[in-house]
């Protein structure tokens, strides 16, 4: 790393991550060519990093991988949490070997090529993180070319332009449109399974970046799924008649979002229906409830955070993604916090006492990661009947 202005490229270098601060950090590119600005994250799970890729959440984000060997087993077209990848660019501290796995269809580097994404290898991941944890997410540009040729004092000014994600809404840019969900979980050997037939309690699942895991865990839960954009209104939602409503994760800013999600949800509480909440659906529930969220110095991501579950005691190893966390201070009288991070004491939980509307700052949907969660599902979907 170096933050002189600006270093010379070294030999063999085609990959460069300049950070807004100036640091520049050069390394071997592969997958698309070009360059990208976002937000500089880490990720410490071991596995799924196709799933991680594919993640509404990391839209406007670049994800530096802890674990060093990333992509050796190549992709497919089932490990995907989205049809396309929305994270910007990865950054691992291995270079991509030759896929090594029986279901590997297209090895990483074309996967990331084909979708116009970047990677940077030969990195220090560990010294980044590091950078991470005591400085804060960064805003970066990640950049490769083939030829070595970068002009790094562009680089730099685009890092420092970019407005960063506080105050950015872009569950708008990642929403789908309103579609019937049918597909339930995936097993070795058989792929997706149908959903059964027969009575289902009827879910609206509100769309803000959802991945799809979260709609095959309520179908395998139980229930019938029609899924909404983010976007729709009160009267759509009703319209459909649903037993409960299901709000999303997704990326950017929850108070951005709020703007137009949060009268929708408020009235959906004046109503009592019953809703649960997932990462910015749990932030945006709070948030209709009256309280407040605030950005993280570092945010939560990996597959590997224990969650204390405060009702019992009981300790979930849970999969996170956020930057921005429900401050649990402006709780209203009638919301309680149910869950909390043994990492940090943040919040991951709430629940109304006295309308059917709770919802976790975690990932019971896992992938990748634990499934000691999806109790989640299968308590609303119950709940339902």
């Amino acid at each position: 790393m170096a933050n002189a202005k600006y270093p010379t490229v070294p030999k063999g270098a085609t990959g460069v991550l300049v950070l807004a601060d100036g640091t520049v950090v050069f390394a071997r590119g592969f997958g698309a060519e070009g360059d990208a600005v976002g937000e500089l994250c880490f990720h410490t799970a071991m596995t799924g990093y196709q799933e991680i890729m594919t993640d509404p959440s990391f839209a406007g984000q670049i994800i530096t991988f802890t674990f060093p060997h990333i992509g050796n087993v190549g992709t497919n077209a089932d490990d995907v949490e989205c049809q396309q990848p929305w994270a910007l660019g990865c950054i691992v501290r291995e270079d991509v070997t030759a896929p090594s796995n029986f279901r590997n269809v297209q090895p990483f580097d074309a996967w990331l090529k084909a979708n116009g994404r970047i990677g940077l290898a030969g990195v220090d991941t560990r010294a980044l993180t590091r950078l991470i944890r005591e400085k804060g997410a960064p805003n970066a540009v990640i950049a490769h070319n083939p030829q070595g040729q970068f002009d790094l004092a562009a680089l730099h000014e685009k890092a420092k332009a970019w407005p960063g994600l506080e105050g950015m809404d872009l569950a708008i840019e990642v929403t789908g449109a309103q579609r019937e969900w049918t597909g339930g979980a995936w097993r070795l050997g058989f792929g997706y399974e149908a959903m059964e037939a027969g009575e289902r309690p009827h879910v609206v699942a509100m769309d803000f970046g959802a991945k799809d895991n979260i709609f095959r865990n309520l179908v395998k839960a139980g229930a019938k799924v029609t899924v909404l954009p983010a976007t729709a209104s009160y009267d759509q939602i009703k319209a459909l008649n649903p037993a409960g409503v299901f709000l999303s994760n997704g990326p950017g800013d929850p108070a951005a979002t709020a703007d137009y999600a949060v009268p929708v949800i408020r009235k959906l509480l004046d109503e009592n229906v019953p809703i649960f909440g997932i990462c910015l659906g749990h932030q945006l529930l709070a948030l209709a409830a009256g309280a407040k969220t605030t950005k993280m110095h570092q945010g939560h991501r990996g597959a590997n955070h224990p969650v204390k579950r405060l009702e019992d005691g009981v300790v979930e190893i849970t999969s996170m993604n956020h930057g921005f966390a429900v401050d649990t201070a402006t709780l209203p009288v009638n919301v309680v916090e149910t869950h909390v991070s043994l990492f940090d004491g943040s919040n991951c939980g709430i629940a109304f006492t006295d309308k059917p509307a709770f919802a976790v700052q975690y990932h019971p949907e896992a992938s990748p990661g634990p499934q000691d969660s999806f109790y989640l599902f299968q308590r609303f979907v119950e709940g339902l009947a």
